[in-house]
């Protein structure tokens, strides 16, 4: 579908202007502020929505606007009118070849709209960022943006989480441990429960001592008094034989006592608790350089955790890069060879600014025509900064592809140009040369 015929009336600087194109090629021409680009204007202000119109899109003076494009099988008309406070409404009719009316018109055309704003000499002015955003559409079910999200997402808590790492690894290296220092703690409440047995059994050894040092003494007593009563019993025979048989007992219970003491259990050495305190203190020692080995495991065991957390985050990040990649490179794109890199399009492994003018047209034109399926129309701004092996190549494409390109260019030479003077069309340039 392209234009077979445009009319405008009071649009922009415009007075009225009927253009027929006749083949690819539709140079407009003129001087400056002629009208020119009142006309690409008016094409796209026919067909997209009003958020692209310009604040006055009214000629000066002029109180309606009108704009009628023939597509063949459609025709376009908008019609602006000006309001009294100087702004204006826009209604627009869409008809088919029949006459019949779409009830949606903006919406029909939006269907049919690819981008017929873009403009070949503009894309290869955009910066690189500007330049993939362009190219993107042309990579059916890859949603960049939420792969952007989702990796910048990723990469500010994987820059978070390598931070944290680096704090824990500088942490557990700040803590210093002797290199034979024990890797067990030692049971302290073992060794203080050993040292209170020891000191019970030392307890009980003394109060045993004691036992036995009374009766020694108790023996020492009976043996005396077994003494005196003989000695008595000497001097005093009438009292002989009592005190014999009190001696006798004497005798008797000493005996007892010793056969007990010689029956009893040896009495255990004494424990050493001087040494358990020793034992006692260099378990705190111990413990405390084990708690400093443990300290540094777990801060050591965090660290890992956060990097493995980084490492899973970079392998996301990988692996939506690489699934975006994969769809990319199974993309039908445009052009032969073009490609994505980091910020910036690619045209054979090469950022797109590098190529040559010439490559950098053809690539652009590719791509404004791939964007257009529907309405074959591609519209040039700034056609003057194009030379004569420029506007061929240009030619060329737009033959082959069976496109229309409407550009716009201060002076031309070629005699179909359409000549805009004051905002009407002059006729062409072959009419104004022979004027």
């Amino acid at each position: 579908m392209k234009i077979v015929q445009l009319q405008a009336e009071n649009v922009k600087r415009l007075r009225a202007v009927s253009i027929e194109p006749d083949g690819n090629i539709v140079e407009i021409t003129g001087r400056n502020g002629q009208g020119k680009s009142s006309v690409l204007d008016a094409i796209w202000w026919a067909l997209s929505g009003t958020t692209h119109i310009q604040a006055v899109p009214i000629r000066k003076g002029e109180n309606k606007a009108r704009i009628r494009l023939d597509l063949g099988e459609i025709k376009v008309v908008r019609t602006f009118t000006k309001r009294e406070d100087e702004t204006f409404t826009t209604t627009l009719v869409v008809e088919s070849e029949e006459g019949a009316r779409y009830p949606s018109p903006q919406k029909m055309l939006d269907a049919l709209l690819g981008a017929l704003s873009f403009d070949p000499l503009a894309f290869t002015r955009m910066d690189g960022k500007a330049q993939m955003e362009a190219l993107k559409r042309f990579v059916p079910g890859v949603d960049f943006a939420a792969i952007e999200k989702a990796n910048k997402v990723d990469f500010d808590k994987r820059t978070e989480v390598n931070r944290d790492a680096r704090t824990l690894r500088s942490q557990a290296a700040g803590i210093e441990i002797p290199a034979d220092a024990p890797a067990e703690r030692v049971d302290d409440a073992a060794l203080v429960a050993e040292m209170e047995q020891a000191g019970e059994h030392n307890t009980d050894l003394e109060r045993r001592k004691g036992r036995r040092a009374q009766a020694e003494q108790a023996i020492s007593a009976f043996v005396q008094t077994a003494v005196e009563y003989r000695t008595k019993a000497i001097s005093l025979r009438r009292e002989a034989d009592e005190l014999d048989a009190r001696a006798e007992q004497e005798d008797a219970s000493a005996r007892e006592i010793r056969e007990r003491l010689t029956a009893a259990t040896a009495l255990p050495e004494p424990i050493d608790t001087a040494a358990l305190r020793a034992r006692i203190a260099d378990a705190g020692r111990v413990n405390a350089l084990v708690a400093r080995r443990e300290q540094r495991a777990a801060i050591e065991t965090k660290a890992a955790e956060a990097e493995a957390t980084s490492a899973a985050l970079t392998k996301a990040m990988d692996e939506r890069t690489a699934a975006k990649r994969e769809a990319i490179a199974k993309a039908d794109l445009p052009v032969p060879g073009i490609g994505f890199g980091d910020d910036e399009i690619l045209l054979d492994g090469v950022p797109f600014d590098q190529a040559s003018s010439a490559e950098q047209l053809r690539t652009s034109v590719a791509i404004a025509m791939a964007a257009n399926p529907k309405l074959r129309v591609i519209r040039v701004q700034d056609g003057s900064l194009l030379d004569e092996e420029a506007m061929r190549i240009l030619a060329e494409m737009a033959q082959a592809s069976d496109y229309q390109v409407w550009i716009e260019v201060v002076q031309s030479g070629r005699s179909a140009a359409i000549v805009i003077e004051d905002g009407a069309v002059r006729g062409t340039m072959l009419v104004a040369a022979a004027e």
